[in-house]
């Protein structure tokens, strides 16, 4: 169980006020493409500074799974018990803050996509999905995407833990592309950050067989011939925050 606002891992601290929502992710996949900071410029809001990392851009393809979705001080939401997600994401900044710009969410759940759109505003859509566990430790995962009007997409394809849990090490890639406590969205002009706070990533070496995977394509992304890096996280939770302007 996460240790509430143990933050001196944070780059700065989270909001004094309550935190709104808890969730636990599991089974999670990081699988990263470098692209050229060019490609993906016109791909995300003019308010928002794309992010780099040697001179590369990112982008993310994101399987897991959801679950223990709750309101603070309430218990679990009825029908969010479980269920798989995948997001397709790059890294910006904005006002000396790094985040997430999210291109994407897929979720099987009804009541989350429609929540996260209403409350968040960010860009879920409706899957036919499935995530299982598999032997030595693999996790098989398939997504086809069904929301009415959005481009089609999916993704399938098996993936495994090949290493020891580590902490990512300050400076490094791996922190720098998975150590991001928010996420922005722009809505009519205006930038909106949502803070969250989780203990830091327990990541692994991973190795996957990916069949499908048009989810980047779906975005208008190219993603690269060259195969991704993987890192797998067994388990995380995680706080949210109502969004906050500015």
């Amino acid at each position: 169980m996460m240790r509430d606002l143990d933050a001196d891992h944070r780059p700065w601290p989270p909001p004094r006020r309550p935190w709104v929502m808890k969730q636990t992710w599991d089974r999670l996949l990081f699988a990263h493409w470098p692209v050229r900071p060019d490609e993906l410029r016109g791909l995300i809001p003019a308010e928002l500074t794309l992010d780099t990392f040697d001179g590369a851009a990112w982008v993310a393809v994101v399987p897991f799974g959801m679950s223990g979705i709750r309101l603070r001080g309430l218990p679990p939401i009825p029908g969010t018990a479980a269920f798989p997600e995948i997001n397709v994401r790059t890294y910006v900044t904005h006002q000396g803050k790094p985040g997430v710009y999210f291109f994407s969410l897929d979720a099987t759940n009804p009541l989350a996509v429609a929540s996260a759109r209403l409350f968040f505003h960010l860009p879920y859509v409706r899957a036919d999905m499935s995530i299982a566990s598999i032997a030595d430790g693999a996790v098989d995962y398939r997504s086809r995407r069904t929301h009415r009007k959005a481009a089609p997409a999916e993704f399938a394809g098996r993936y495994a833990p090949i290493s020891e849990p580590f902490r990512a090490a300050a400076g490094s890639l791996e922190s720098w592309l998975t150590e991001r406590y928010a996420l922005y969205i722009v809505r009519r002009g205006g930038v909106y950050r949502g803070d969250i706070h989780h203990e830091p990533w327990p990541l692994q070496l991973a190795q996957a067989d990916i069949r499908s995977n048009t989810m980047a394509a779906a975005a208008g992304i190219a993603l690269p011939e060259e195969p991704p890096l993987l890192h797998y996280a067994h388990r995380l939770d995680v706080l949210f925050w109502t969004l906050e302007k500015g």
